[in-house]
């Protein structure tokens, strides 16, 4: 990023973090992707909060950004497994926060499976959670009953413009790797599963380039939605993963099981919107399967008559190549911090909840002063 421009994301943050810093700051901690414009955002969370430690998402980490937040914050390892386990979870909030308000910074529900023993357990108060994406939205909404307030910017329509973003750089990055193969995309039917926000964004970008592009959705909602607007819609699953030669996972929770790798073609690619973890389930894969390298990020899985291309080991597809979606993403991290402000009041009922609709028009507003130019 040029001197210039960080200046720029300097003064934007500057801004809006004034204007949305609580009057008593709350203790915080921040699951991130790391990239390198992050270490702006990273500030600005620290001057609305105590950032108490950053956990860096670990397939998205920039080595200078991380090296630039830990001039000034702790940088912990983030695990699954740190959050997996009530009392692990509980001892790493006190050695951290230890009888403080505590805000959670959450991407993609790393707290969800032990937010009921950190607000029952921890010697402070966990004041709620702000979530970014719709795998966590889930995470969290999918619970009978919350111990906290949820606040979620997932759903927001500042978040639009990233989306849309985001699944033109998975189609990007994905028709680069077929590339580096000597493949293309044309003339092999794609599948994408999921049609959500991202979803919906990667089906288009692909038809828009002469793919054709059948969709599966569990939500019969969105299966109406996909084919109203022109795309084949599968009636059945395993027949769909089956006859595509390039099947995109976008459903935040589990596309593909152990037991739909064998259904897929010879030869078909299989690439990722989010974590292998959320997405795939490669340790359910029959026995049999070996693995082999079959040019740079991407993995030849074979066994007797049959074998599939995994690309970027199944992790986010687009973080091969910087995922950037731009200023945009700017929009979204003010969200954040507008949460971080609203958590900060105590007087939210423990629901999910989303930013007010006031607060994200002072946002867009701030940010096209400093972004339309």
């Amino acid at each position: 990023m040029e001197t210039s421009e960080r200046a720029r994301l300097d003064t934007y943050f500057g801004n809006i973090a004034r204007r949305f810093t609580p009057q008593a700051l709350p203790s915080s901690l921040l699951v991130t992707h790391l990239l390198p414009e992050r270490p702006s955002f990273v500030r600005a969370v620290g001057t609305v909060s105590n950032l108490r430690a950053v956990l860096p998402k670990p397939k998205s980490i920039d080595a200078a950004a991380r090296r630039e937040i830990e001039q000034g914050f702790p940088c912990d390892e983030l695990t699954r497994e740190l959050f997996a386990d009530p009392d692990t979870a509980v001892t790493y909030l006190e050695t951290r926060a230890a009888s403080e308000h505590v805000v959670l910074l959450d991407v993609g529900g790393y707290f969800a499976p032990v937010i009921d023993a950190l607000c029952d357990r921890f010697s402070g108060t966990v004041l709620g959670v702000v979530e970014d994406t719709e795998n966590g939205h889930k995470r969290y909404a999918e619970r009978d009953k919350l111990p906290c307030p949820v606040v979620s910017v997932a759903r927001s329509p500042l978040k639009d413009p990233e989306d849309f973003l985001v699944g033109q750089s998975v189609v990007f990055s994905t028709e680069a790797l077929l590339r580096g193969r000597g493949d293309i995309l044309h003339g092999r039917p794609a599948l994408v599963i999921g049609f959500g926000k991202l979803g919906s964004s990667i089906a288009r970008l692909l038809h828009a380039k002469g793919v054709h592009v059948t969709v599966y959705d569990i939500d019969p909602v969105r299966r109406a939605q996909a084919l109203s607007q022109g795309f084949g819609v599968a009636r059945d699953r395993d027949r769909a993963i089956s006859a595509a030669g390039l099947v995109l996972c976008a459903t935040g929770a589990l596309a593909l099981k152990g037991e739909d790798f064998p259904n897929l073609r010879n030869g078909a690619y299989v690439a990722t919107v989010t974590s292998s973890e959320d997405e795939l389930e490669l340790d359910g894969l029959p026995d049999g399967y070996t693995r082999s390298s079959s040019g740079e990020n991407v993995t030849r899985y074979s066994t007797t008559g049959h074998y599939f291309y995994l690309l970027n080991n199944g992790n986010a597809v687009n973080f091969l190549h910087g995922a950037s979606v731009g200023p945009f993403i700017y929009l979204v991290q003010a969200e954040i911090l507008a949460g971080v402000r609203l958590l900060a009041r105590r007087d939210l009922s423990a629901t999910m909840h989303e930013v007010p609709g006031e607060d994200r028009a002072a946002i867009a507003a701030t940010w096209l002063n400093y972004y339309n130019r």
